[in-house]
């Protein structure tokens, strides 16, 4: 019998929004597809784009840029879209994060996690899992159940 270990390193996708780079944890990442226009939803929140047909599930998707305040995502030929199962409370939501340009999957040492230090920045940092200092700057990871409130998930889900 095998000893699980509690690993010393974790796996993230990495990905801009703007200058900053973003990171979310590689095991809620389902795929990552080119952008493509949504299917826009009357009345929704100003940051849902719409639905995006995803192997014949209706995703609702996101303009994360939005979402933290920053000015609206314009789509390039780098733009992606992260197609993430998010668990929240009792649920799981699936739903598309649109980035400006997705990088790579690289690990992180636990130790190389910082907490969210209280840096004065432009967003709210209570959905701010952890900050990982680089030599060109900050990689912010994203804790995406506690980004989305419960209002945001239900509306998300009723979208979809």
């Amino acid at each position: 019998m095998i000893m699980a270990t509690t690993s010393l390193e974790a796996q993230f996708v990495t990905f801009s929004l703007g200058e900053e780079i973003f990171a979310v944890p590689v095991e809620v990442v389902r795929e990552i597809l080119d952008y493509a226009e949504a299917f826009k939803i009357p009345n929704g929140p100003d940051y849902l784009l719409g639905l995006r047909d995803v192997r014949g599930q209706g995703v609702p998707t996101i303009d994360l840029r939005l979402k933290l305040g920053m000015t609206k995502t314009v789509p390039t030929p780098h733009t992606r879209v992260l197609v993430l199962d998010v668990p929240m409370e009792n649920r799981l939501l699936t739903l598309g994060l649109v980035a400006d340009r997705v990088f790579e999957v690289t690990p992180f040492r636990r130790e190389q996690i910082e907490a969210a230090p209280d840096i004065g920045v432009r967003w709210r940092s209570d959905y701010i899992a952890g900050v990982v200092r680089r030599e060109n700057g900050f990689v912010v990871i994203i804790d995406l159940a506690r980004l989305l409130s419960r209002e945001d998930a239900s509306a998300l889900q009723s979208a979809a």
